[in-house]
């Protein structure tokens, strides 16, 4: 579960790479995807990346919206079954979504410990394939991860 700054939780479920290499993000703009190629909750290294589409054609705009409003400081709560933890967030850009894998910090099980969501953004041109951006948010642990409470 992941709980955005706005306050809304979503569930989330582990989602691997398609064939082309695309992150495989849930299609109900209700559920995020964490990348099961990165870190998980309690790692203490490493980007725990989770992606959600922004809105959908037949069920509008998703909880991720949000994401495009958040400023530093704000905070993220992650869950799992046993564990959770809280971030900052550090910043919020957008990158060209052909970019997206020539930033491999992002993806990376290494380096500082990090939480990484990540959504489409603007502009949207249905003649190039979509949203031509993805918003890339990064935040940082603000203590360690403590046992979830059922």
């Amino acid at each position: 579960m992941v709980t955005l700054p706005d306050g809304r939780p979503l569930p989330v479920r582990a989602v691997s790479s398609t064939v082309n290499g695309v992150l495989d993000v849930p299609a109900d703009i209700g559920e995020a995807g964490w990348w099961r190629g990165g870190s998980r909750i309690g790692d203490p290294f490493g980007s725990t990346l989770i992606a959600a589409h922004v809105d959908s054609a037949v069920q509008g705009l998703g909880p991720f919206a949000s994401l495009l409003r958040v400023r530093p400081g704000d905070r993220v709560q992650l869950r799992s079954a046993n564990l959770r933890q809280t971030f900052a967030i550090t910043s919020l850009r957008l990158v060209p979504r052909d970019s997206f894998e020539r930033h491999p910090r992002l993806l990376s099980s290494h380096g500082p410990r990090r939480l990484t969501l990540v959504t489409c953004a603007g502009p949207y041109d249905a003649g190039r394939g979509g949203y031509q951006n993805l918003a890339v948010v990064v935040s940082t642990p603000t203590s360690e991860p403590t046992r979830a409470r059922s």
